[in-house]
């Protein structure tokens, strides 16, 4: 009987010691990590010093009491709304004129993704120019260049504008993230077999209906897949913002309202309850897809 899990201790006790230092060091500082924010989200440590005691989710609920928490969260959703809208967009025209074959399709590609190897700490500091506010004598950036060709009434206020100054912040996002969202698109078009697309023609569909019916259905898990990677990006977007604007009430969002909790304010309950909050949203992003996509490869 012990030669027969010989083999087969050998065949699996590899594999298991190469994986055992990913799966520690993932339990500890992911799973750990968010186990220990979550604990301390439910305690009354409001200070550095106190250990605090257990309070349950009176941390969650009083968090909605505050008026700078509900501006955070209503500036994230148009964020989101606006950044994976018009990414997805964006990418899914890019994709589709690249699909059709053109000259010098590498260099086009290269330059679409190029953004996606910048930071986001660079892209808020090219784009904190370019949107820069100053109108009339003082514009610079996106109004100088209104101004110079023409279109001066285009000129406003950018990120700093009451009204849509999210749906601005958003544009930096786009322009870095919809080369990426171009690749992906990008390669569900040329995943469809050039066979159906023929048989469909065959059987008198004109092109926009093979494309209706025959090439976009294939897309559908691309743009799945896309749509979770920006939703969860825009949720705890950081870096963009900070970058842009700093740490504006006009522009605050979770994440950075998390980071003033923290560091500015010395109120680590209060931070780690925030942090819980973008950690279950990304969630509702993340699980739904996971289950979905376990299912799939059932299926298959």
């Amino acid at each position: 009987m012990s030669r027969l899990r010989r083999p087969r201790l050998r065949r699996w006790l590899p594999g298991l010691l190469l994986v055992t230092p990913s799966i520690v060091l993932i339990a500890v500082f992911v799973y750990g990590m968010l186990g220990w924010n979550f604990r301390l989200a439910m305690t009354d440590q409001h200070d550095e010093i106190s250990e605090g005691r257990f309070v349950g989710l009176e941390n969650f609920v009083a968090l909605w009491d505050q008026e700078r928490w509900g501006l955070s969260v209503k500036h994230a959703i148009v964020f989101t709304v606006v950044f994976v809208g018009g990414a997805l967009a964006l990418g899914w025209l890019l994709a589709f004129l690249m699909e059709k074959g053109i000259r010098g399709e590498g260099g086009f590609r290269t330059v679409y993704l190029f953004p996606m190897a910048i930071s986001f700490v660079a892209t808020g500091v090219v784009w904190r120019w370019l949107m820069n506010s100053g109108q009339g004598e003082q514009a610079v950036g996106l109004n100088r260049l209104f101004q110079a060709v023409g279109l001066g009434f285009l000129e406003n206020g950018w990120f700093r504008g009451e009204d849509w100054g999210m749906a601005a912040m958003a544009i930096p996002a786009i322009w870095q993230m919809s080369g990426y969202v171009m690749a992906l698109f990008l390669a569900g078009f040329r995943g469809v077999p050039e066979e159906l697309r023929e048989a469909a023609r065959v059987d008198g569909c004109r092109e926009w209906q093979v494309y209706r019916y025959v090439v976009f259905p294939f897309l559908r898990p691309v743009t799945l897949s896309a749509l979770i990677i920006l939703g969860h990006i825009s949720l705890k977007v950081f870096d963009l913002i900070v970058s842009v604007s700093g740490k504006q009430i006009i522009t605050d969002v979770p994440a950075v309202f998390m980071w003033v909790a923290v560091f500015d304010a010395h109120d680590p309950a209060k931070g780690a309850t925030i942090a819980a909050y973008i950690v279950l949203a990304v969630a509702v992003f993340v699980v739904p897809y996971l289950i979905w996509n376990a299912r799939r490869e059932k299926r298959s």
